[in-house]
């Protein structure tokens, strides 16, 4: 399901009506975070958010595990597994597992550090350390009380910030900005400099916290997208986003397919995709993330357009880091 334009409006008769459901999600949401969790012998790190989906959590996870590792740190990433057929704790094995086990953020992940998939998050955590992890990066974790965090970053998209302000489904929030923010070690936000500028605008009398801004850029790997003619299709939180970045590189799209996040990418989907850039003369691309999800057969034959997340200054999560021994 892709987020209902609303949730990015001024709040309306359609956000007031369904406000008291965002209550009543914000309330199960406080209760919860009520509840003790499983403190670890080691340092855990969460990447989270406030919204919905859609922030740029997986670059920021990705981002923040080459600044780790460039440490010298043993560090494990422990995560939900979107989508995965497994509960785990399991070691994701690229090589062996496919993204209907573990999810497709796994398997990205698991490139940068050794990852868990574990539906009960305290349980991957214990399973880690065992493994001799010496730092613990919980990822999509902030709402979830299981483990105690040592440092929690929260990333928002700069261009949505936290959209109408209120809660699902009124809203794109998992809990009130202050409820959220009162938790938070860092806030990072993503986005070119024009939306930086609009989010601080609108949300930085509310941020207390240390900031961190970044934006999301293409991973030079040799391709010129100048001119090509693609067909783009996504299934990610926000499918315009990746169309936008590949007109920014100058490709041609002469088709774009936004697809529910995380939506299965199941062979008859796939083979009308393929059709239809033949018929177009394109070729076809997709995200990491849903390259990630792709049947083997299809691989060879489906482009992505790789991103990074660029932090324009790491002093306020470095001196976090100093602070926890890290």
């Amino acid at each position: 399901m892709r987020p209902p334009a609303f949730w990015q409006q001024k709040p309306g008769p359609l956000a007031w009506a369904l406000w008291p459901f965002g209550a009543l999600y914000a309330a199960a949401t406080a209760r919860r975070q009520r509840r003790g969790g499983y403190r670890a012998a080691i340092p855990v790190i969460c990447v989270g958010n406030l919204n919905a989906g859609g922030t740029g959590k997986t670059p920021t996870a990705m981002a923040l595990l080459l600044r780790l590792s460039g440490k010298g740190l043993n560090c494990h990433v422990v995560t939900r597994g979107h989508g995965g057929s497994l509960t785990g704790p399991i070691l994701v094995d690229p090589n062996q597992h496919a993204a209907n086990q573990t999810g497709d953020e796994p398997l990205l992940l698991a490139a940068f550090a050794p990852t868990w998939v574990a539906k009960d998050r305290a349980a991957g955590v214990r399973a880690a350390e065992a493994a001799g992890a010496q730092l613990i990066l919980l990822d999509d974790g902030f709402q979830n009380p299981s483990v105690i965090k040592d440092l929690s970053l929260v990333v928002v998209d700069a261009e949505r910030g936290f959209g109408n302000g209120y809660c699902l489904p009124a809203g794109p929030l998992r809990e009130p900005v202050n409820a959220g923010l009162r938790r938070a070690d860092l806030v990072l936000s993503i986005g070119a400099d024009e939306a930086q500028e609009r989010f601080d605008h609108q949300w930085s009398a509310q941020i207390s916290q240390p900031r961190l801004r970044g934006r999301i850029e293409p991973l030079r790997m040799g391709m010129d997208w100048t001119g090509q003619r693609v067909l783009a299709f996504a299934g990610i939180g926000y499918p315009d986003k990746f169309f936008a970045s590949l007109r920014a590189e100058g490709a041609q799209i002469v088709k774009a397919v936004a697809l529910d996040d995380h939506q299965p990418l199941t062979d008859s989907l796939l083979r009308r995709l393929a059709a239809e850039a033949a018929a177009l003369d394109a070729q076809l691309v997709t995200t990491e993330k849903d390259q990630a999800r792709l049947p083997p057969a299809y691989r060879q034959n489906v482009l992505a357009m790789v991103v990074r997340l660029h932090i324009t200054d790491w002093g306020p999560l470095d001196l976090a880091l100093a602070k926890l021994g890290v």
